[in-house]
């Protein structure tokens, strides 16, 4: 058991410092008071995605199991943020059913991230395969900034 914190020990945890991540910060998460916790924000906490930046795009890849397409929405703001979203639903209950544990979240969840400048917004692709949403976007070239050599005379 190492004892370094997972921020500080894992480089692919998200630091709490990512300038890009609009996750909500929630400081009653951790306490585990009560009715701090509701399903929503218990869906939302447990939605995990990496992010990954290639020499060509960056990907996104997001554990949603159970779900299906059509249940989870990727979308684009102007300002240049990605959000996925989507709805756990609660499983039926029947009146002779006997619950001895309930950990699996329902409710909704939603992960925003902002994008950075080089990512081509228009040209995002999304894919799910065996409840793992990827969503691509190819980056365009940097352009190299002209550089002119200035003769110095005197």
């Amino acid at each position: 058991m190492s004892l370094i914190p997972r921020m500080f020990s894992d480089r692919r945890s998200s630091s709490m410092f990512d300038p890009f991540s609009i996750d909500v910060f929630d400081p009653f998460k951790e306490l585990g008071f009560p009715g701090f916790n509701s399903g929503e924000t218990s869906a939302f906490a447990n939605t995990r995605v990496d992010w990954k930046e290639t020499p060509e795009a960056h990907v996104f890849k997001a554990d949603l199991p159970g779900l299906k397409k059509e249940e989870v929405k990727v979308e684009i703001e102007d300002d240049r943020v990605l959000q996925i979203s989507g709805e756990r639903n609660v499983e039926k209950e029947d009146k002779n059913d006997r619950w001895h544990r309930v950990e699996r979240s329902s409710g909704k969840f939603m992960r925003r991230f902002r994008l950075p400048e080089n990512a081509k917004m228009d040209q995002v692709k999304a894919s799910m395969e065996n409840g793992v949403l990827t969503v691509t976007l190819p980056k365009e070239e940097m352009k190299k900034p002209d550089v002119k050599s200035i003769q110095i005379t005197g």
